[in-house]
């Protein structure tokens, strides 16, 4: 891991016994602290609705998973925008297919706010939503999170920058997609860079900052650590 040359294996950082004391470490920073009698019973209609929503996710997630389903990625895709829509409904937020590129639209009258992911891809929506759980409460009211973007053939200086931006919201795409199970590999989205690529830090400080997230999971953003542990509590034949 120490040479910037050397790709770290990203499938090594969540073992079985890593995803349980995760998804412990999870449980305990994302329940509700029950004061009250009143706020006892709210929470404990609101346990009973999620574990209803969390058994029927399982289920469809291990069709999903066992090749029981035509069309995985399509039907993936439609589990992922259920739970993400059903988690976040009261933030007035929507995870939706884009037939082109990514975008992020920003609430607007009575609108919600809108997450569109690339060409209906598992992964752009991973990634967007990574980018949503990053950008925080003033953010989250501009057009693509305010973030600067250049497209691929960036130079080297902009890719510097672009780099720079992305180490967040690719360590917690790497847990995302971790926690369902799948493979992860970072993306430094410039194909058709004219200059070396090959001395770049950027795999090895998504790594670190993965590991960090594990370790540390209460520097995680609020709703990635709702996220996560949804992910952490559904994917799983055990």
């Amino acid at each position: 891991m120490s040479s910037c040359n050397t790709k770290p294996d990203f499938s090594d950082l969540l073992s079985y016994l890593e995803d349980k004391a995760l998804l412990q470490h999870l449980i305990e920073l994302t329940d509700p602290v029950k004061k009250d009698s009143t706020t006892s019973s709210i929470f404990e209609y609101e346990k009973r609705e999620n574990k209803e929503h969390l058994n029927k996710w399982k289920k469809e997630w291990q069709e999903i998973y066992a090749n029981k389903v035509v069309d995985s990625e399509q039907v993936a895709t439609d589990w992922l925008i259920r739970i993400f829509n059903t988690l976040f409904e009261n933030q007035k937020v929507l995870l939706a297919r884009s037939s082109g590129e990514p975008e992020y639209f920003p609430a607007h009258d009575d609108q919600p706010a809108r997450i569109e992911f690339a060409h209906g891809f598992f992964a752009s929506a991973l990634h967007e939503i990574s980018h949503w759980c990053v950008a925080g409460k003033n953010r989250r009211t501009l057009s693509d999170f305010g973030y600067w973007y250049a497209p691929d053939g960036r130079s080297a200086t902009q890719q510097q920058a672009f780099e720079h931006v992305e180490v967040k919201p690719q360590a917690l795409e790497c847990l995302f997609t971790l926690a369902c199970k799948n493979t992860f590999q970072v993306s430094q989205d410039n194909l058709f860079a004219t200059f070396d690529t090959s001395n770049s830090t950027f795999a090895s400080d998504v790594y670190t900052q993965v590991k960090e997230y594990i370790e540390k999971p209460h520097r995680l953003p609020r709703d990635a650590k709702v996220l996560l542990r949804t992910f952490l509590s559904v994917c799983t034949y055990h």
